[in-house]
Formats: C-alpha cells, structure tokens, sequence
C-alpha cells in the first residue's frame, strides 16, 4: 500500500491517534511524484479592510481575526479573494490590483485594490504560505491575461450563467514557464487589448514599475523559484505542522538550517519565538537567545526565583503569548537550565502540560558542540533529563547529506561523528597535508579550537601587508548596546582592511552565484580609489564591490537591534566553534589541540570534499564522542528500525 520511508512515523503517530486517524495521517504524508510548480494556498492570517475615499485617506477600518483567505474564480473566470470565518464570508474581485510585499517575511503584505479604492492588510499569516500565495495569485492573473481576456460588461448583464465559486487550481509548471518566457508578465499588446476601454501603454513606460514603498504591478515576480524539500525534511515540516513536540537532528550538511527556516515560515510570526543556545546561532534565522526569551538570566539561580525573574511583566507577557517555540542548537543548552525553563513555562503561563502547552521544535545535533561547562562541572545534557522524556514526542534524524559531494569524505565523516577513525581513514586524511588549495591568491583558511589564536593570526596577517588600512565602522541602531550586538552578530563593530587582505563573507548575497555565507575571497582594492567600498574577489570567481548589509537582533523586551555594517570578516584563521553551519571554499585545520568531543568533526565537516582541506598533525587521539550522546543516538537508530518493522507488520 505504501513504501516503508513513506511510514517511518507509525509508532509515534499511534501514541496520539485512533488507528482510523493514523491512515488518514500517512495518506496526507505520502507525497505525489510531480508535484505543480506551487500548491494553490488557503491562507490563515488576520485581514484589515481599508475603504479609502477619492484622495487616498481612509475613512473605514474592519478588522477580521483568526479567518482564511482563498483564491479562487467565479463564473466568469475572473480572479476572486474570498474571506472565510465562522461570521463572516466576503469576496473581493482582484482586477486592477498592487501587491506591497516588503514585509512578507513578517508575515505580513497588502493588496491594493485600485479600481475600488480598497487596501486589503494581511498580517500574522505563516510568511512561507503568504510568499507562496503571493507568487500564485501574481502568476494567476499574469497567466489570464496571456490565455485569456476579460469579460465585458454587457455580457455580464446578459450572462444565465449561475454564480460559483472555485478554489483555484495550482500553478503548474507550464504556467510558470509561460509567464517567464514573457519576462514575468504578459505582452503589453495582449494587456491592452484584453482590458475593457484600457489606454494605449507607452512604449517609454518601465515595464516593471516600483513605487517607494516597494509595491509592483502584478506580474510573476522573480522570486517564483520554488525551492525543493526532501522527503525527510518535508516529514519533519508535516510532524510540525500536526502540532507534535519535535526535536530533529542530523548530520552536518544534512540541511537542517534551511529546513528550520522554512518551519519558521510556516508558522504564524505572532505566537512563534525564534531562538537559540548562541547569539549568532539566533542570528542566523532572524530570532534571539534562548536565554534572553527566557528572561531568568544565566539560570543558576533556583527554581523559585527562576519563576519569579520570568514573572515580571514584559516577560510574562511574551512567555503567555507563545505557542510555538523553536531552538536551534539545543546540543549547547545545558540539560538545567533546560529543566529550569520547563518548570518556569508551567508557572508562568499557569498551565501543567509540558512547558505550559507551548508547542517545542529543537535542532541540533548532540555529537557536535557540546553544552559549555565550567572545570569541574558535571555536563548534562538535555536530553538526559526528565523534562526532555516528557516535553519531546518525536525525535527525526535526516541522513540525507547535501553539502558534501564527495561519498569517500561523506564515509570518513560519519566515521568520525561517531568516535571512530579506521587506520586507512587516518592515513586518508594526513594525505591531505601535501593538497594545494590556495588559488587566485586566497590562501586556506586556518580552523583553530582557541578564538586567542584566531585574532593573533589575524592581526600578524593583516600587519605585513603593505598599503593603510581601511576601516568600517558598523553603525548600529543603539551604539550603547554594541557589545550585545558583537555577540549576537556575526559581524564585528570595527573592521579593518587592506589590499591582500583574505576575507570571509558573512552572509548569503547571491547564491546563484556562490556569493554565500563562508565563501573566501581576497580584498583587490576599493571602490573611489582608497575611499569607498572593497572589491573582493572570491573563489567562486566573482569579483564584486561588497556593500553594507544590515542584521537584526531581537533584545529583551520584544525590542529590535540593528548592525549596518559590511558582510565580511578577515580570514586567515577562524574558529572552529564559529564557523558551525558554515561551509567552507577551502580550509587548513591543525587538530593536536582539540578539547571537546565532536570538535574535530565539526572542524572537518565544513569543507565540501577532501581537495578543499589540508589536515595538519592529524591522528585518532583527535577523534572523541561524548559516550552519553552515543547511547542517545542508538537509541534514535534502534527506534527507527522498531517503527520500520511495526509498519511491515501493520500493512
């Protein structure tokens, strides 16, 4: 009836589901093997409805919570947005319409509806299935005016037929390359003549007209570029989505950053906190600190006054507020302070259920970094505690590696995530000691266990180049919480430059172009002369003038932060517990000094293949698992295959 990776969730499913159910729960799972471009959306959001008058000033507002928008056609085949709530059911005809889509990653967008002076506000909607519904709705109409015309009115008048109302179907593929091979929209000849009493278009006109505020006539944006989850990823994304508490983990490059993002997206930006255990973890997908949601400082103090720290207002008032809460590098929090938020979530929000009912997604993988401790400290992990037992429902490992392509490498690193190095695994890698890497003048970067010899490499590095040095000074949005924001970005406040100098970019510009988070490149001069900013050029063979870019970091209090500063970082040397999530164009690594289990992994698994790393002084006494997380991870393995067989037996 259905295939085995189809059904890996039985066992865990059963526990919260009648046997009916549970059918009914694979069904929806199993996925069709062509899928249209994008799924026609129903989208959950809060509307605001804006009558505006002749001038453009509103003079009525209705808002409508917690109700559903959907696309679809009356009987004319004319593109209708209806409204659905148990009190209400409105419809609004989408003809001459502009979409403003600069907050979509809020969650939020507007549709203004022209040629009846409306402003239809959409707010707190999951921001994947608004981009989703934005792409179908501009590539819906784009489409009906190359396929078809509009109704005139006379017709409409004489018309028998009878009113309807039809979901829209998906966008298909052969839809999205219709309206691509048109630029993103139809003909201006076939626009015109398609469009009751429309005016001549000027052939000097902007086809792709913006205003100021960032709206653009409809049109099949640039941003219709569906990406692709795996099946793995897409039944972690359903187990979210069905509310379960999930913790998903994998290997490195197994793509769990991109799948947190898009849980992120699927989730209503209102009642979701997005956190992790670091700051530029947390920076990464756009959220805060564990522990500045938290709001019970280090979490040192007892349980009682844990619960009275997290009882004053403002952070009363967010933990109340949350529903979904999302942890990105659980592997580093520490399993009491783990246990200390447990207990203050059912204070606080005066619930009993685990974690006073907020739904928990937690990624991480536990043979990589481990929870910081003091010397002499006993380390404890989350998952070796009883509120772990009682919070997490489902535990998922993705075993599909995507960042490296070389399946030797791939082997050696799953070796040695699990403390395990063969001889001829060792005698493979210290091969790599004699690899050229270096090209077009961007030397290997030097992964090192010590931040103190990070800087002190860098520093000598940047010292015997000739030229003067050219330094950017971040601006950020509360120069007295800079210190904060050298935490929790991944940028410095001051950065200093010189032609020669190797540099890291910190974030992703162009992927297309390989222009992303960890691509190496050489500074080969300025812009202006010595004024403006550096071109750089990478080894992905781009060469570009590197702009300020800005982050944002959600502080205590639900207040925002800003760092405008450029994406770059100097990168002779980095460290290995910075670069976690990062993939890496070319590295040198000296392991002798490794100090924590699973530092040598995370180390090695940064490069794509082993042509792009030289091993320094590499032996199997660099090869540690902390025995603890091996048990847990048996224990993983042990259970998927009981679920496996349980399956077998069920069908």
């Amino acid at each position: 009836m259905f295939c085995v990776e189809e059904m890996t969730l039985f066992r865990f499913v059963c526990k919260y589901n009648a046997k009916d159910a549970v059918n009914k729960e694979f069904i929806s799972m199993k996925t069709p093997d062509k899928e249209p471009a994008l799924q026609a959306p129903i989208l959950p959001c809060t509307l605001v409805v804006e009558t505006l008058n002749a001038g453009g000033t509103v003079k009525k507002s209705t808002t409508y919570k917690q109700i559903k928008l959907i696309l679809g056609r009356n009987e004319f085949r004319d593109l209708i947005l209806r409204l659905d709530s148990p009190k209400h059911s409105l419809k609004f005809p989408l003809r001459d319409f502009v979409l403003h889509k600069r907050f979509l990653k809020e969650g939020k967008a507007t549709i203004s509806l022209k040629d009846v002076n409306l402003n239809l506000m959409i707010a707190n909607a999951p921001p994947n299935q608004l981009l989703v519904f934005m792409k179908t709705l501009a590539g819906k109409h784009a489409v009906t005016g190359v396929n078809g015309g509009v109704i005139n009115a006379r017709k409409r008048l004489l018309s028998t037929v009878p009113k309807s109302f039809e979901e829209i179907s998906p966008l298909t593929f052969n839809e999205y390359e219709t309206v691509r091979k048109n630029g993103g929209k139809m003909p201006l000849k076939e626009r015109a003549a398609n469009v009751p009493d429309a005016s001549p278009v000027s052939s000097k006109r902007k086809r792709d007209s913006k205003d100021a505020s960032g709206s653009s006539t409809p049109k099949v944006p640039r941003f219709l570029n569906p990406l692709v989850l795996t099946s793995e990823q897409k039944r972690v994304l359903q187990v979210v989505q069905s509310g379960l508490n999930v913790f998903f983990t994998g290997s490195a490059g197994t793509g769990k950053s991109f799948l947190l993002k898009r849980i992120v997206g699927a989730l209503p930006p209102d009642v979701t906190f997005v956190t992790a255990s670091t700051g530029v973890a947390a920076c990464q997908i756009g959220g805060t600190t564990l522990h500045a949601f938290a709001g019970i400082g280090s979490g040192k103090a007892s349980i009682d006054q844990c619960i009275q720290l997290a009882s004053r207002r403002v952070i009363a008032q967010q933990w109340k507020k949350c529903k979904h809460l999302i942890v990105d590098e659980v592997s580093m929090v520490d399993g009491d302070f783990f246990t200390k938020l447990e207990a203050v979530g059912r204070a606080v929000r005066g619930n009993d259920k685990p974690f006073g009912g907020i739904q928990l997604i937690l990624c991480g993988d536990f043979l990589q970094l481990p929870p910081v401790t003091r010397p002499g400290e006993k380390r404890v992990f989350c998952f070796q505690t009883n509120a772990w037992d009682r919070c997490i429902n489902l535990s998922m490992e993705l075993t599909d590696v995507r960042r490296q392509d070389d399946q030797e490498f791939i082997d050696i690193l799953q070796s040695i995530r699990l403390g395990r190095c063969k001889e001829e695994m060792v005698e493979r890698l210290k091969q790599t000691e004699k690899n050229t890497v270096e090209r077009d003048g961007i030397k290997a970067t030097r992964l090192c266990t010590h931040r103190e010899d990070v800087n002190h490499i860098n520093q000598e590095h940047l010292k015997k180049l000739a030229g003067d040095n050219q330094v950017f000074q971040a601006v950020d949005s509360d120069p007295g919480l800079s210190s904060l924001l050298d935490s929790q970005t991944p940028v410095v406040a001051k950065l200093t430059l010189k032609v020669g100098a190797q540099v890291m970019l910190m974030k992703n510009l162009d992927v297309g172009q390989g222009l992303v988070n960890g691509a190496r490149g050489v500074v080969t001069g300025f812009k202006m002369g010595k004024e403006g900013n550096p071109i750089v050029r990478f080894l992905c063979g781009v060469t570009t003038e590197i702009k300020h870019e800005k982050w944002t970091v959600k502080g205590s209090g639900g207040i925002y932060l800003h760092r405008r500063q450029l994406p770059l970082k100097l990168a002779w040397a980095f460290s290995i517990h910075k670069s976690q999530g990062m993939t890496l164009d070319c590295a040198e690594m000296s392991l002798s000094r490794v100090f924590e289990a699973g530092q040598a992994y995370v180390a090695l698994s940064r490069a794509r293949n082993l042509k792009s790393i030289r091993v320094l002084d590499f032996g199997p006494e660099c090869v540690r698992a902390h025995p603890d997380v091996l048990k847990f991870y048996q224990g993983l393995r042990r259970a998927r295959y009981e679920e496996q067989q349980s399956i077998k037996q069920y069908f």
